[in-house]
Protein backbone atom coordinates (compact mmCIF):
# COMPACT_ATOMS: atom_id res chain seq x y z
CA UNK A 1 0.00 0.00 0.00
CA UNK A 2 1.47 3.32 -1.04
CA UNK A 3 0.51 6.66 0.36
CA UNK A 4 -2.86 7.42 -1.15
CA UNK A 5 -2.82 9.00 -4.58
CA UNK A 6 -6.55 9.49 -4.05
CA UNK A 7 -7.87 12.83 -3.05
CA UNK A 8 -8.90 13.31 0.56
CA UNK A 9 -12.55 13.02 -0.48
CA UNK A 10 -11.92 9.77 -2.36
CA UNK A 11 -9.94 8.25 0.51
CA UNK A 12 -12.62 9.14 3.05
CA UNK A 13 -15.36 7.75 0.82
CA UNK A 14 -13.44 4.48 0.46
CA UNK A 15 -13.07 4.29 4.23
CA UNK A 16 -16.79 4.94 4.64
CA UNK A 17 -17.61 1.99 2.42
CA UNK A 18 -15.16 -0.25 4.30
CA UNK A 19 -16.57 0.87 7.66
CA UNK A 20 -19.86 -0.89 6.88
CA UNK A 21 -18.04 -4.20 6.50
CA UNK A 22 -15.86 -3.58 9.56
CA UNK A 23 -18.93 -2.93 11.71
CA UNK A 24 -20.24 -6.39 10.80
CA UNK A 25 -16.92 -8.21 11.22
CA UNK A 26 -16.81 -10.77 14.02
CA UNK A 27 -14.12 -10.86 16.66
CA UNK A 28 -12.49 -13.93 15.11
CA UNK A 29 -11.87 -12.16 11.79
CA UNK A 30 -10.59 -9.04 13.51
CA UNK A 31 -8.34 -11.20 15.67
CA UNK A 32 -6.89 -12.97 12.62
CA UNK A 33 -6.11 -9.64 10.99
CA UNK A 34 -4.40 -8.32 14.11
CA UNK A 35 -2.37 -11.49 14.63
CA UNK A 36 -1.18 -11.33 11.03
CA UNK A 37 -0.19 -7.67 11.43
CA UNK A 38 1.86 -8.59 14.51
CA UNK A 39 3.52 -11.43 12.58
CA UNK A 40 4.32 -9.15 9.65
CA UNK A 41 5.95 -6.62 11.97
CA UNK A 42 8.34 -9.38 12.97
CA UNK A 43 8.83 -10.88 9.52
CA UNK A 44 9.32 -7.59 7.70
CA UNK A 45 10.88 -5.38 10.35
CA UNK A 46 13.90 -4.84 8.07
CA UNK A 47 11.64 -3.12 5.52
CA UNK A 48 10.15 -0.89 8.20
CA UNK A 49 13.55 0.04 9.64
CA UNK A 50 14.96 0.75 6.18
CA UNK A 51 12.07 3.13 5.48
CA UNK A 52 12.61 4.75 8.86
CA UNK A 53 16.32 5.26 8.19
CA UNK A 54 15.40 7.01 4.95
CA UNK A 55 13.09 9.33 6.88
CA UNK A 56 15.82 10.07 9.42
CA UNK A 57 18.35 10.74 6.66
CA UNK A 58 16.04 13.19 4.94
CA UNK A 59 17.49 16.68 4.96
CA UNK A 60 14.50 18.13 6.80
CA UNK A 61 14.67 15.52 9.56
CA UNK A 62 18.31 16.30 10.27
CA UNK A 63 17.29 19.70 11.61
CA UNK A 64 14.94 18.24 14.21
CA UNK A 65 15.81 18.50 17.90
CA UNK A 66 16.91 15.42 19.80
CA UNK A 67 13.49 14.78 21.38
CA UNK A 68 11.66 15.04 18.05
CA UNK A 69 14.19 12.77 16.36
CA UNK A 70 13.62 10.30 19.17
CA UNK A 71 9.89 10.37 18.36
CA UNK A 72 10.65 9.68 14.72
CA UNK A 73 13.17 6.91 15.33
CA UNK A 74 12.25 3.23 15.15
CA UNK A 75 14.41 0.37 16.38
CA UNK A 76 14.12 -3.41 16.62
CA UNK A 77 12.89 -2.94 20.17
CA UNK A 78 10.25 -0.39 19.19
CA UNK A 79 8.99 -2.53 16.30
CA UNK A 80 8.73 -5.50 18.68
CA UNK A 81 6.82 -3.27 21.10
CA UNK A 82 4.39 -2.38 18.29
CA UNK A 83 3.78 -6.08 17.62
CA UNK A 84 3.29 -6.70 21.34
CA UNK A 85 0.78 -3.85 21.45
CA UNK A 86 -1.17 -5.28 18.50
CA UNK A 87 -1.37 -8.67 20.21
CA UNK A 88 -2.46 -7.02 23.45
CA UNK A 89 -5.27 -5.22 21.61
CA UNK A 90 -6.31 -8.48 19.94
CA UNK A 91 -6.55 -10.21 23.32
CA UNK A 92 -8.91 -7.62 24.79
CA UNK A 93 -12.68 -8.20 24.87
CA UNK A 94 -14.43 -6.97 21.74
CA UNK A 95 -16.37 -3.84 22.73
CA UNK A 96 -18.77 -4.12 19.79
CA UNK A 97 -22.09 -5.52 20.92
CA UNK A 98 -21.28 -5.12 24.61
CA UNK A 99 -24.49 -4.61 26.56
CA UNK A 100 -24.26 -1.39 28.55
CA UNK A 101 -27.79 -1.51 29.97
CA UNK A 102 -30.94 -3.57 29.58
CA UNK A 103 -34.39 -3.28 31.14
CA UNK A 104 -38.10 -3.59 30.42
CA UNK A 105 -39.94 -0.32 29.87
CA UNK A 106 -43.39 0.44 31.27
CA UNK A 107 -44.77 -0.30 27.80
CA UNK A 108 -43.42 -3.84 28.00
CA UNK A 109 -40.79 -3.14 25.35
CA UNK A 110 -37.41 -4.76 26.09
CA UNK A 111 -34.72 -2.08 25.83
CA UNK A 112 -31.04 -2.93 25.34
CA UNK A 113 -28.26 -0.35 25.06
CA UNK A 114 -25.25 -1.75 23.17
CA UNK A 115 -21.87 -0.54 21.97
CA UNK A 116 -21.41 0.01 18.23
CA UNK A 117 -18.46 1.35 16.19
CA UNK A 118 -18.20 5.06 15.46
CA UNK A 119 -17.63 4.42 11.73
CA UNK A 120 -14.77 6.37 10.16
CA UNK A 121 -12.14 7.77 12.50
CA UNK A 122 -9.52 10.19 11.15
CA UNK A 123 -6.30 10.59 13.12
CA UNK A 124 -3.87 13.44 12.52
CA UNK A 125 -0.51 12.89 14.17
CA UNK A 126 3.08 14.02 14.37
CA UNK A 127 6.35 12.25 13.57
CA UNK A 128 5.71 9.08 15.60
CA UNK A 129 5.43 6.12 13.20
CA UNK A 130 4.29 3.72 15.94
CA UNK A 131 1.02 5.69 16.07
CA UNK A 132 0.20 4.32 12.61
CA UNK A 133 0.03 0.77 13.95
CA UNK A 134 -1.45 1.60 17.37
CA UNK A 135 -4.34 3.55 15.86
CA UNK A 136 -5.01 1.03 13.12
CA UNK A 137 -5.07 -1.88 15.59
CA UNK A 138 -7.53 -0.13 17.88
CA UNK A 139 -9.83 0.81 15.01
CA UNK A 140 -9.78 -2.72 13.57
CA UNK A 141 -10.63 -4.26 16.94
CA UNK A 142 -13.43 -1.74 17.55
CA UNK A 143 -14.92 -2.30 14.08
CA UNK A 144 -14.01 1.09 12.62
CA UNK A 145 -12.27 2.25 9.46
CA UNK A 146 -9.43 4.72 9.86
CA UNK A 147 -7.96 7.58 7.84
CA UNK A 148 -4.38 8.28 8.90
CA UNK A 149 -2.75 11.61 8.23
CA UNK A 150 0.80 11.45 9.58
CA UNK A 151 3.66 13.88 9.49
CA UNK A 152 5.59 14.25 6.26
CA UNK A 153 8.76 13.66 8.31
CA UNK A 154 7.64 10.02 8.77
CA UNK A 155 6.16 9.55 5.30
CA UNK A 156 8.20 6.47 4.34
CA UNK A 157 7.88 4.82 7.75
CA UNK A 158 4.13 5.33 7.85
CA UNK A 159 3.70 3.95 4.34
CA UNK A 160 5.67 0.80 5.19
CA UNK A 161 3.63 0.23 8.35
CA UNK A 162 0.28 0.97 6.71
CA UNK A 163 1.13 -1.55 3.99
CA UNK A 164 1.55 -4.26 6.64
CA UNK A 165 -1.79 -3.32 8.19
CA UNK A 166 -3.54 -3.54 4.81
CA UNK A 167 -1.95 -6.95 4.19
CA UNK A 168 -3.15 -8.14 7.58
CA UNK A 169 -6.70 -7.03 6.81
CA UNK A 170 -6.64 -8.81 3.45
CA UNK A 171 -5.44 -12.04 5.07
CA UNK A 172 -8.61 -12.09 7.20
CA UNK A 173 -10.92 -11.21 4.29
CA UNK A 174 -11.50 -7.74 5.69
CA UNK A 175 -11.41 -4.67 3.41
CA UNK A 176 -7.98 -3.13 2.86
CA UNK A 177 -9.80 0.17 2.35
CA UNK A 178 -10.45 0.21 6.11
CA UNK A 179 -7.03 1.83 6.47
CA UNK A 180 -6.29 4.95 4.42
CA UNK A 181 -3.00 6.84 4.58
CA UNK A 182 -2.89 10.47 3.47
CA UNK A 183 -0.18 13.04 3.02
CA UNK A 184 -0.44 16.73 2.26
CA UNK A 185 -0.43 20.17 3.77
CA UNK A 186 -2.86 22.43 5.59
CA UNK A 187 -5.32 22.58 2.67
CA UNK A 188 -5.75 18.80 2.83
CA UNK A 189 -6.06 19.05 6.61
CA UNK A 190 -9.00 21.43 6.24
CA UNK A 191 -10.59 19.15 3.64
CA UNK A 192 -10.31 16.17 6.00
CA UNK A 193 -11.85 18.10 8.89
CA UNK A 194 -14.89 19.05 6.81
CA UNK A 195 -15.93 15.59 5.58
CA UNK A 196 -19.38 15.81 7.15
CA UNK A 197 -21.44 12.66 6.84
CA UNK A 198 -18.34 10.66 5.87
CA UNK A 199 -15.83 11.05 8.70
CA UNK A 200 -17.44 10.50 12.09
CA UNK A 201 -14.64 11.73 14.35
CA UNK A 202 -11.31 13.51 13.95
CA UNK A 203 -8.62 12.94 16.58
CA UNK A 204 -5.60 15.24 16.30
CA UNK A 205 -2.43 14.35 18.17
CA UNK A 206 -0.25 17.42 18.29
CA UNK A 207 0.40 20.78 19.81
CA UNK A 208 -1.71 23.86 20.23
CA UNK A 209 -0.98 24.99 16.66
CA UNK A 210 -2.69 21.93 15.21
CA UNK A 211 -5.55 22.29 17.68
CA UNK A 212 -6.10 25.94 16.71
CA UNK A 213 -5.90 25.16 12.99
CA UNK A 214 -8.63 22.54 13.31
CA UNK A 215 -10.81 24.69 15.53
CA UNK A 216 -10.86 27.31 12.78
CA UNK A 217 -12.21 24.97 10.09
CA UNK A 218 -13.59 21.69 11.47
CA UNK A 219 -17.21 20.80 10.83
CA UNK A 220 -16.68 17.15 11.80
CA UNK A 221 -16.65 16.37 15.55
CA UNK A 222 -13.11 16.64 16.95
CA UNK A 223 -11.73 14.94 20.06
CA UNK A 224 -8.48 16.65 20.91
CA UNK A 225 -5.58 14.50 22.07
CA UNK A 226 -3.97 17.73 23.05
CA UNK A 227 -0.83 19.10 24.62
CA UNK A 228 0.57 17.89 27.92
CA UNK A 229 1.90 20.66 30.13
CA UNK A 230 2.26 18.30 33.09
CA UNK A 231 3.44 19.00 36.65
CA UNK A 232 5.01 17.17 39.56
CA UNK A 233 4.28 18.77 42.94
CA UNK A 234 6.39 17.84 45.98
CA UNK A 235 4.37 18.41 49.15
CA UNK A 236 5.93 19.40 52.47
CA UNK A 237 5.66 15.88 53.93
CA UNK A 238 6.95 14.00 50.87
CA UNK A 239 9.50 11.21 51.01
CA UNK A 240 12.22 13.27 49.32
CA UNK A 241 14.06 10.28 47.83
CA UNK A 242 10.80 9.11 46.29
CA UNK A 243 10.08 12.61 45.06
CA UNK A 244 13.54 12.85 43.50
CA UNK A 245 13.04 9.59 41.62
CA UNK A 246 9.53 10.51 40.43
CA UNK A 247 10.50 14.01 39.27
CA UNK A 248 13.54 12.84 37.31
CA UNK A 249 11.66 9.99 35.66
CA UNK A 250 8.71 12.20 34.73
CA UNK A 251 11.06 14.61 32.94
CA UNK A 252 13.88 12.58 31.39
CA UNK A 253 12.49 9.11 30.59
CA UNK A 254 11.10 10.35 27.25
CA UNK A 255 10.99 14.14 27.23
CA UNK A 256 9.40 14.33 23.77
CA UNK A 257 6.07 12.76 24.76
CA UNK A 258 2.92 14.41 26.08
CA UNK A 259 2.98 12.75 29.52
CA UNK A 260 6.46 14.02 30.37
CA UNK A 261 6.54 16.60 33.17
CA UNK A 262 7.35 20.17 32.15
CA UNK A 263 7.16 21.87 35.57
CA UNK A 264 8.39 20.87 39.03
CA UNK A 265 6.61 22.56 41.94
CA UNK A 266 8.04 22.28 45.45
CA UNK A 267 6.67 23.27 48.85
CA UNK A 268 8.64 26.10 50.41
CA UNK A 269 9.07 23.97 53.55
CA UNK A 270 11.26 21.38 51.82
CA UNK A 271 12.73 23.37 48.92
CA UNK A 272 16.14 23.97 50.49
CA UNK A 273 16.52 20.26 51.34
CA UNK A 274 15.09 18.89 48.12
CA UNK A 275 16.03 21.16 45.24
CA UNK A 276 19.85 20.98 45.20
CA UNK A 277 19.87 17.21 44.80
CA UNK A 278 17.06 16.82 42.30
CA UNK A 279 18.26 19.73 40.19
CA UNK A 280 21.73 18.21 40.12
CA UNK A 281 20.20 14.95 38.85
CA UNK A 282 18.17 16.77 36.20
CA UNK A 283 21.14 18.84 35.04
CA UNK A 284 23.29 15.70 34.83
CA UNK A 285 20.65 14.23 32.52
CA UNK A 286 20.99 17.24 30.23
CA UNK A 287 17.92 19.16 31.36
CA UNK A 288 17.98 22.93 30.94
CA UNK A 289 16.45 24.44 34.07
CA UNK A 290 14.59 27.71 34.51
CA UNK A 291 12.88 28.81 37.68
CA UNK A 292 11.32 31.52 39.77
CA UNK A 293 13.39 33.67 42.11
CA UNK A 294 12.97 31.42 45.16
CA UNK A 295 13.80 28.25 43.23
CA UNK A 296 16.96 29.81 41.86
CA UNK A 297 18.01 30.86 45.35
CA UNK A 298 17.49 27.33 46.70
CA UNK A 299 19.15 25.56 43.75
CA UNK A 300 22.55 25.00 45.36
CA UNK A 301 25.22 24.44 42.72
CA UNK A 302 22.74 23.71 39.90
CA UNK A 303 22.49 26.33 37.17
CA UNK A 304 18.92 27.63 36.90
CA UNK A 305 17.96 30.38 34.48
CA UNK A 306 15.22 32.91 35.08
CA UNK A 307 11.80 31.61 34.08
CA UNK A 308 9.67 33.87 31.90
CA UNK A 309 5.90 34.13 32.16
CA UNK A 310 5.64 31.96 29.04
CA UNK A 311 7.68 29.14 30.56
CA UNK A 312 4.90 28.14 32.94
CA UNK A 313 2.55 27.62 29.97
CA UNK A 314 4.99 25.85 27.66
CA UNK A 315 5.00 22.19 26.68
CA UNK A 316 8.70 21.89 25.92
CA UNK A 317 8.71 18.30 24.61
CA UNK A 318 12.43 18.48 25.20
CA UNK A 319 15.06 18.44 27.93
CA UNK A 320 13.90 21.64 29.58
CA UNK A 321 11.96 22.13 32.81
CA UNK A 322 10.52 25.01 34.83
CA UNK A 323 10.91 24.92 38.61
CA UNK A 324 8.79 26.84 41.09
CA UNK A 325 8.31 27.10 44.85
CA UNK A 326 4.80 27.35 46.27
CA UNK A 327 3.60 28.30 49.75
CA UNK A 328 0.87 25.70 50.16
CA UNK A 329 -1.06 22.81 48.67
CA UNK A 330 -3.76 25.23 47.54
CA UNK A 331 -1.15 27.35 45.78
CA UNK A 332 0.14 24.27 43.97
CA UNK A 333 -3.38 23.33 42.89
CA UNK A 334 -4.06 26.87 41.69
CA UNK A 335 -0.81 26.88 39.69
CA UNK A 336 -1.58 23.53 38.05
CA UNK A 337 -5.14 24.54 37.14
CA UNK A 338 -3.99 27.91 35.82
CA UNK A 339 -1.13 26.63 33.66
CA UNK A 340 -1.77 22.93 32.99
CA UNK A 341 -3.50 21.52 29.94
CA UNK A 342 -5.62 18.96 31.78
CA UNK A 343 -3.43 16.01 30.83
CA UNK A 344 -1.50 14.40 33.72
CA UNK A 345 -0.54 15.84 37.11
CA UNK A 346 1.30 14.31 40.07
CA UNK A 347 1.70 14.92 43.79
CA UNK A 348 4.33 13.30 46.01
CA UNK A 349 3.11 13.19 49.60
CA UNK A 350 2.81 10.93 52.64
CA UNK A 351 -0.52 12.50 53.59
CA UNK A 352 -3.71 10.82 52.43
CA UNK A 353 -5.56 14.05 53.15
CA UNK A 354 -3.24 16.05 50.89
CA UNK A 355 -3.42 13.37 48.21
CA UNK A 356 -7.23 13.41 48.25
CA UNK A 357 -7.34 17.20 48.15
CA UNK A 358 -4.97 17.33 45.17
CA UNK A 359 -6.72 14.53 43.29
CA UNK A 360 -10.12 16.08 43.90
CA UNK A 361 -9.27 19.66 43.02
CA UNK A 362 -6.87 19.31 40.08
CA UNK A 363 -8.70 19.46 36.74
CA UNK A 364 -6.92 16.82 34.66
CA UNK A 365 -7.59 13.56 32.86
CA UNK A 366 -5.12 11.70 35.08
CA UNK A 367 -3.88 12.53 38.58
CA UNK A 368 -1.04 10.57 40.18
CA UNK A 369 -0.20 10.16 43.85
CA UNK A 370 3.42 9.14 44.44
CA UNK A 371 4.00 8.04 40.85
CA UNK A 372 5.40 9.46 37.62
CA UNK A 373 3.16 11.09 35.02
CA UNK A 374 4.79 8.84 32.42
CA UNK A 375 2.19 6.14 33.07
CA UNK A 376 -0.63 7.95 31.24
CA UNK A 377 -0.56 5.57 28.33
CA UNK A 378 -3.06 3.13 26.86
CA UNK A 379 -0.65 0.20 27.06
CA UNK A 380 0.15 0.92 30.70
CA UNK A 381 -3.58 1.25 31.45
CA UNK A 382 -4.25 -2.20 30.04
CA UNK A 383 -5.84 -0.92 26.82
CA UNK A 384 -3.24 -2.54 24.57
CA UNK A 385 -2.52 0.82 22.91
CA UNK A 386 -4.09 4.23 22.54
CA UNK A 387 -4.99 6.68 19.81
CA UNK A 388 -4.09 9.55 22.10
CA UNK A 389 -4.93 11.12 25.43
CA UNK A 390 -8.04 13.26 25.43
CA UNK A 391 -7.96 16.38 27.57
CA UNK A 392 -11.62 17.07 26.81
CA UNK A 393 -14.57 16.02 28.92
CA UNK A 394 -16.84 14.87 26.05
CA UNK A 395 -17.09 12.15 24.82
CA UNK A 396 -13.96 10.62 26.38
CA UNK A 397 -11.20 11.76 28.71
CA UNK A 398 -7.74 10.29 29.19
CA UNK A 399 -6.31 7.48 27.04
CA UNK A 400 -8.46 6.79 23.98
CA UNK A 401 -8.82 3.03 23.72
CA UNK A 402 -11.35 0.56 22.37
CA UNK A 403 -14.43 1.69 24.28
CA UNK A 404 -13.68 5.32 23.48
CA UNK A 405 -13.87 4.39 19.78
CA UNK A 406 -17.45 3.22 20.13
CA UNK A 407 -20.78 4.89 20.66
CA UNK A 408 -24.04 3.33 21.82
CA UNK A 409 -27.28 2.29 20.18
CA UNK A 410 -30.64 1.48 21.75
CA UNK A 411 -32.25 -1.73 20.46
CA UNK A 412 -35.90 -2.13 21.46
CA UNK A 413 -37.95 -5.33 21.10
CA UNK A 414 -41.72 -5.36 21.43
CA UNK A 415 -44.70 -7.49 20.54
CA UNK A 416 -46.89 -5.00 18.74
CA UNK A 417 -46.88 -2.03 21.13
CA UNK A 418 -48.08 1.28 19.72
CA UNK A 419 -48.15 4.69 21.33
Amino acid sequence: MAIATRTVTEACAAAKGAARDMARADDQAKGRALERIAELLGERSDEVLEANRADLDDERARSLGSALRDRLTLSDERVRAMAEGVRAVAALPDPVGEVVEERTLASGIEMTKVRVPLGVVAVIYEARPNVTVDCAALCIKSGNAIVLRGSSYAQRSNAALAALVAEGLESADLPQAAVQLLSGGRDELAELATQEGVVDLVIPRGGEGLKDALKAVATVPVMYAAAGNCHVYVHDDADLEMARKVAVNAKVDRPGVCNAAETLLVSDRVASDFLPGVLEDLAAAGVELVGDERARAAAGDAEVGEASAEDWDTEYLDLKMAVGIVDSLDAAIDHVNSHGTGHSEAIVTSSEEAAEAFAGAVDAAAVYVNASTRFTDGFEFGMGAEIGNSTQKLHARGPIGLRELTTTKYVLRGDGQVR
